[in-house]
Parts: structure tokens; sequence; C-alpha cells
């Protein structure tokens, strides 16, 4: 039987939104609740919205050291652990909230669905943000998801790594639900007054990127990239927060060195609104993601409504969203036994540039991939179809009570 009381879990809910998992949890939220008497548990301010709860971390972990930001997020999970004991479901995302699932699963004997948007032990670079509280991330995920009813892999590739990660999960327990875009939503828009607002020129060709300053994310390898990248267009780099402030010395340093040897480099460095972002996409000749590391990736998906030609690193999920010469180019990615940086990473930058320089050359080439990408977004990635998915993983996962 599906149980109707369900309680989603999560660090990141509108309008604290800052990446891809939060993006998922801001729209299975709104097609679950015509299925189930859903509640939602985040952190931050308090909301407007009914059955919305947010929480913030104890006072008393305020400082400077890098493995607080841990500590407080397991204060966090106490909190939300303690108040779902009412409901018949808990479900999960990330392992800010995941460990909070695993506490109420065995306190109040409910089931616990984990959604898996990344994995720790594949993002060691987090050693560098959180310290000492990287060990205690790790330790979060891990006693969450082996001890989950049901673990949810945003693609098949991300189903192999959960499984590598962690052998001791039962295969049976871990299903594929991928992540969706609204294409009503996301959509061509025609309007230019964004671009004029952010000094992009409408009338050159662009090559964009939309993302955190992370890591996996692959930026320092775009901006490489990008003294390669034909003259004639134009860099729009919609990347901010980042995770240290010694990432984001390394990233304004290329930035600066890249602008000595070309014009037309636009940073923007804080979050836009969906519709500058909408529109931004939309006027794009080329959507970049240079990733070395993803599960999914949301925002190729998000520019490919926007009927934008994707380029792409062939890794983890992008390569079931991004399909070769269909609706994008696709760069491939040697990566050395475990590490997920490039063997060669001016090989890497090189290819990606080559790719690139291939579609702004050919304007017929770039309205193909772009047309076909918004045509394969909305037969493959609509929401309903991922909520009325996950609804069924939750009846499973209340099966093995």
């Amino acid at each position: 039987m599906s149980p109707r009381r369900v309680a989603l879990l999560t660090r990141e809910y509108p309008p604290e939104v800052y990446g891809g998992a939060g993006v998922h949890v801001e729209y299975l939220a709104r097609e679950l609740r015509a299925l189930v008497d859903l509640t939602v548990h985040c952190w931050g301010a308090p909301r407007p919205e009914p059955q919305v709860h947010a929480y913030r971390g104890w006072d008393a972990l305020a400082g400077d050291a890098p493995e607080l930001a841990a500590l407080q997020a397991m204060s966090v999970d106490l909190l939300m652990a303690a108040r779902v004991a009412d409901t018949e479901l808990v479900h999960t995302h990330t392992w800010y909230a995941q460990f909070a699932g695993h506490l109420a699963h065995i306190t109040h004997g409910v089931p616990h669905v984990a959604t898996v948007h990344s994995l720790e032990p594949l993002r060691p670079w987090k050693a560098e943000q959180l310290g000492g509280g990287y060990a205690l991330s790790s330790f979060c995920e891990r006693v969450a998801l082996e001890g989950a009813d049901a673990v949810i892999a945003v693609s098949r590739g991300s189903r192999e790594d959960i499984l590598a990660a962690y052998p001791q999960i039962d295969p049976d327990r871990v299903h594929v639900v991928l992540n969706g875009i609204d294409t009503e939503e996301y959509r061509p828009d025609p309007e230019t007054d964004v671009l004029e607002r952010l000094g992009v020129d409408p009338d050159r060709p662009t090559v964009i990127f939309v993302g955190r300053i992370t890591r996996q994310k692959g930026v320092a390898h775009l901006i490489r990239a990008a003294a390669d990248f034909d003259p004639a267009a134009q860099l729009v780099l919609c990347a901010g927060a980042p995770d240290t402030p010694e990432i984001g010395a390394e990233i304004t340093a290329l930035i600066d060195d890249l602008r000595r040897r070309r014009d037309g480099v636009i940073w923007i460095d804080r979050m836009l609104p969906k519709r500058d972002v909408i529109q931004l996409l939309s006027h794009a000749t080329v959507f970049a993601c240079p990733s070395i590391y993803e599960p999914l990736g949301i925002v190729n998906l998000e520019a490919m409504a926007c009927e934008t030609a994707v380029v792409a690193s062939a890794t983890g999920g992008i390569v079931e969203v991004v399909v070769e010469g269909e609706t994008g180019l696709l760069v491939p990615l040697d990566q050395a036994p475990g590490s997920i940086d490039p063997v060669d990473p001016p090989a890497f930058a090189r290819a990606f540039a080559e790719r690139v320089n291939r579609v702004l050359a050919d304007p017929d080439l770039a309205g193909r991939l772009g047309r076909a990408g918004r045509q394969r977004a909305i037969r493959h990635f609509g929401w309903r179809a991922i909520a009325e998915q996950t609804l069924a993983v939750y009846e499973r996962a209340a099966d093995r009570r």
C-alpha cells in the first residue's frame, strides 16, 4: 500500500536554492502534492508556504572552523527527525538531510527513501571546504544509504556509482528515477532585455556556462578551453558561490588571464532569477558543461528545453541526457583510476574547444541540435511521470517494512 503522509527532507527549498538538488526538490514537491499529503522540511528562514517547515542549526556552533558546518548540518538533522514522528514515510535529499531520514527510520519506524544527487566518496575536494567535517558528511551519507529501505539514483550511471561506493547496499533497493524539467517554464525566450541589462551582445555567437564554482563543475577546464574558442564568440559565465576562497581566487585569476587574451568574456558572479537564466540560455549558441563529476546534470536539461545546443563532458548521467550528434556533442573524459580529474587536462580542454568551435561554425548544426534537445526534454523528462515513478518507489519501500 502506498504511504499517504510523506515528509520530504532537504537542505534546499525555494527561495533558498543554489544547486541541482534544490531544483529537483522544488519541482518534485509540486507534483507530489497532487499524489500524497506532503510536508517539506528544509533549512533556513521560515517559509510562508503551508506545510513547509524550516530549521536553523545550533547557534552554539557558530565559528570559523570548517568542520562546524558539518556538525551544524547534523544538528538540523536532529530537529528534522524529531518533527516527523507522525509521517508514514520520509524521503531525503543529499547528505545534509539523509542522516535525519536515518534517525527518523530507527526512531519512529518509518520507511526511509533517499535520493542520491552526488556521492561523498566521489567528491574528495570537499575536504578543502569541510576539513574534518568531510569525514562527518561521509559518515552521514554511508549510514543513511546503507540503512535506507530504498535508494533513488538519478541516472543509470549514478546507480553504478552508488553500488560501487557502497557494496553493502542490496542492488534490489537501488532504483533509477531520472531528474526532470518543466518545459512550459523552460522554453525559448525571444526577448533581449536581460541580455542588454547584463551586457551580452544578442547579435554575437555565445557560449554560456551556468553553475557553481566547485571542482566537480570543471569551470577551470572550461576557462582554459575558452582561450581557443572562435574569437567571434563571447563567453558568458554565470558562475558564483565558490566552495572555498581558494577556488574562488583560482577562477578569478584564470578569468583575468583569459580577458587579457581575448574580448567578450562576461562573468556574472551572482545567482540570477530564473527568467534571466532562461533568456540567456535561449540566446546562446552553445551551452557548455565541462563537469568532471555529474550524476545527471539538470542544467543540461534546462539548456535543451530552451533549444540550445549542448557541448558536455561524456561522464556520469550526462550521457543519458545529451545524445551525441542529436542534441549535442560529447567530449571524452579519461579519468585515472580512483580520481575524477582528467588524465590529461590540456588535452581535455583542447577537445572541449574543438567541439564548441564545431557548433559555433555551423549555425544549421546548432539549430538542429537545439530543436532536437527540446523535443527530447519534452518526451523523456516530464515531472509528472517522475513523481509517479517516485511514488512507486515509496510503495516498494513500504512493502519492506
